[in-house]
């Protein structure tokens, strides 16, 4: 009997927990879908949080457009952004009323970084740019060697060199593509079929060279893996 007790409590400890992650997995969804037109989230583009300083007594209100004020911050205090638009920040705080999240204008803050407005604007121009590079298997020049392994996966050959300009990596990729197939069988009543499968065919190689963490050069070694539609290119990432 205890020992069916104990093993009812932690079937209930696991039940619970998988509920509460659920429910923080939906919170953060909803939080995203619910940004307003016009903003989108910086949270998580930056390997660290942006931390600005609020440099007066600044009010903090519910929406971008600035209306009905929620309370304020005090001057010196540091926020860390959430979201933007082009006049506005979504930071999270602490209040004079307590910890909050909401919109402050960008002219009430303090940055080391007297550019992060615009910044940050590319960055996520070029955070939608590089995901979609990686749902589609591409690479461009000005990827970093963490998205290029992000979108062609292990490479078969590697190589590397130092010289006086530093160190150059050169990575050599297999690039597939799934070619369509008709097979004909028949079916149980003694009818011909036919039914089209992908396969996964190896296309051509890629040779990938890095200079200072990001892709300098592209060069087909082997087939045409780039399919004949030229080397693309996305900025490299802003330095904040």
């Amino acid at each position: 009997m205890k020992a069916l007790c104990r093993i009812l409590l932690v079937l209930l400890a696991l039940q619970t927990t998988q509920a509460q992650v659920a429910t923080s997995s939906s919170r953060n969804k909803s939080s995203l879908q619910n940004l307003e037109p016009g903003t989108f989230s910086v949270e998580g583009m930056t390997p660290k949080p942006v931390v600005v300083k609020v440099q007066l007594e600044t009010p903090m209100y519910p929406t971008s457009k600035f209306q009905g004020a929620l309370g304020s911050f005090a001057p010196g205090t540091l926020v860390t952004l959430i979201a933007m638009s082009d006049t506005a920040y979504r930071v999270r705080g602490r209040a004079r009323h307590g910890d909050v999240a909401g919109w402050i204008r960008q002219a009430d803050v303090l940055s080391p970084d007297p550019n992060l407005a615009a910044n940050l604007k590319k960055l996520y121009d070029r955070t939608k740019k590089v995901e979609e590079l990686i749902q589609n298997h591409q690479v461009a020049l000005g990827m970093t060697n963490q998205e290029v392994h992000a979108s062609l996966g292990k490479p078969s050959r590697t190589s590397a060199k130092v010289n006086a300009n530093g160190k150059e990596e050169k990575l050599e990729f297999s690039v597939y593509d799934k070619v369509p197939q008709t097979t004909t069988s028949l079916n149980g009543f003694g009818q011909i079929v036919q039914t089209v499968i992908y396969v996964r065919v190896e296309v051509g190689t890629l040779a990938v060279s890095f200079k200072d963490g990001v892709v300098s050069e592209i060069e087909e070694t082997k087939g045409s893996p780039l399919g004949g539609g030229g080397v693309q290119t996305v900025p490299n990432p802003p330095v904040f």
